[in-house]
């Protein structure tokens, strides 16, 4: 990076000429800056992409030993730029503001979502080369700048970068449980502060309506455009909606945009004009009676896990016997989304678990609650291979993929720490 060096020679002469900046560390850096400008810095000093050699070697058995091969360190090294300004927006007190302009409704673009995960997957390696030669504080500061990116992806409001939160959530949680016995106890303690001190998880509940918000208002008012072009001819302004909403359930390529729709669903447009009579006028009125249904969907998704359970079955009944459409349309992504967060609250409650276990013992573990559960996680060491290798959470919750997570305290043959195959050795 040619600027980066020039402004490096810069700093150096001005060094030189003043004397030294007495007491200059990070410690003196601004916490008062939106972390989003921060961001949008650290995506532009992103290095050249690892090659797929490299790249594939991490999705490997022998990539997921703890110990990476030393040509990773060139690598890893390539980053430091560009998670100086990761860390230093961690530190932000400011609100992160991605000045996203939510106006444009479904056609919204969110291009920093796939910017902010492919930072923290780069984290992630960062955290492996850093334990593998000892650097406790390096390994910590990169896992929390990544989860506070994860959170702060949120800050938008929308449905997706919840998503893209939970997604980057679950990334720190998984790589601290398979490098749980590298970290010390001083660090596992770090780490948990910091957690404490990230911003508030963006909610599912929150987002519903946003999203719910920005794209009734977005839609009804492309829609009387649309009238307003064709001078009451209502059979044209049909055609056109008709085309519209073509658009919005095709399947999407772009997750960097918010969106709509499900492509599951066939047929929309016919059984939406029956639905609304065959009028303009028809497809409004269908479009605002979403209105209560989100609202009780977003009422659900903030109950806890076995309340939720109980109404959303009945709510799901709703959705399939509604008249409207739209309805099964436009909602059931809110109740997919809110067992994600479950899964998530699942998986910070379990590392919370584990370092209470690995500092204070069995009465440290039993005080904290399996968010989905009436008590404690179940605990059993986990055994590979004839050896105890660390030990194993399990939760109430009732989840398709995996209920567990495994905490590396030994190391070994790797294994997968979680997920519909936890347990299993790398293939």
């Amino acid at each position: 990076m040619k600027t980066v060096k020039t402004v490096k020679s810069i700093c150096i002469s001005l060094l030189v000429a003043g004397g030294g900046l007495a007491g200059a560390s990070q410690e003196s850096l601004r916490t008062d800056i939106n972390p989003a400008l921060l961001y949008y810095q650290a995506f532009l000093l992103a290095p050249e992409p690892m090659s797929q050699a490299d790249n594939d070697y991490l999705g490997t058995k022998e990539g997921h030993r703890w110990r990476l091969p030393e040509r990773y360190g060139k690598i890893v090294a390539g980053y430091d730029n560009q998670f100086k300004l990761v860390r230093q927006a961690a530190r932000s007190t400011a609100p992160c503001d991605w000045g996203v302009d939510l106006s444009a409704g479904p056609d919204t673009l969110l291009p920093y979502l796939a910017r902010a995960k492919a930072v923290a997957v780069a984290a992630m390696t960062r955290v492996r080369w850093e334990l593998q030669h000892g650097q406790q504080a390096e390994a910590r500061d990169d896992l929390l700048a990544a989860f506070v990116l994860g959170r702060n992806d949120s800050r938008d409001g929308t449905l997706i970068s919840a998503l893209c939160q939970t997604a980057i959530e679950c990334m720190t949680y998984w790589a601290l449980a398979e490098h749980f016995g590298q970290f010390s106890p001083e660090t596992l303690q770090q780490l948990v502060d910091g957690l404490d001190a990230a911003p508030a998880r963006g909610t599912v509940a929150r987002s519903v309506l946003l999203d719910h918000s920005v794209t009734r208002n977005w839609l009804i008012g492309r829609i009387q455009e649309i009238q307003k072009a064709n001078s009451g001819d209502d059979a044209k302004t049909m055609a056109a909606v008709g085309e519209l909403f073509a658009w919005m359930v095709e399947p999407q390529q772009d997750t960097a945009r918010v969106t709509v729709g499900s492509s599951a669903q066939t047929n929309v447009w016919e059984r939406l004009a029956q639905a609304a009579g065959g009028t303009s006028q028809g497809v409004i009125e269908l479009i605002r009676g979403l209105d209560p249904v989100v609202q009780k969907l977003a009422v659900i998704a903030r109950l806890p896990y076995g309340d939720f359970e109980k109404e959303i079955k009945g709510f799901r009944g709703e959705i399939e016997g509604s008249s409207n459409p739209l309805v099964p349309l436009l909602v059931p992504g809110g109740e997919r989304a809110r067992r994600r967060e479950f899964k998530t609250q699942v998986y910070e409650a379990m590392v919370r678990a584990a370092v209470e276990y690995k500092l204070r013992g069995d009465s440290g573990f039993r005080g904290v609650t399996d968010p989905c559960g009436q008590g404690p996680f179940v605990l059993r060491r986990f055994i590979f291979h004839g050896v105890d290798r660390g030990f194993q959470l399990t939760s109430a919750i009732d989840a398709s993929d995996s209920n567990s997570l495994i905490f590396v305290e030994k190391e070994g043959d790797p294994f997968l720490v979680g997920g519909p195959h936890v347990g299993q050795a790398y293939q």
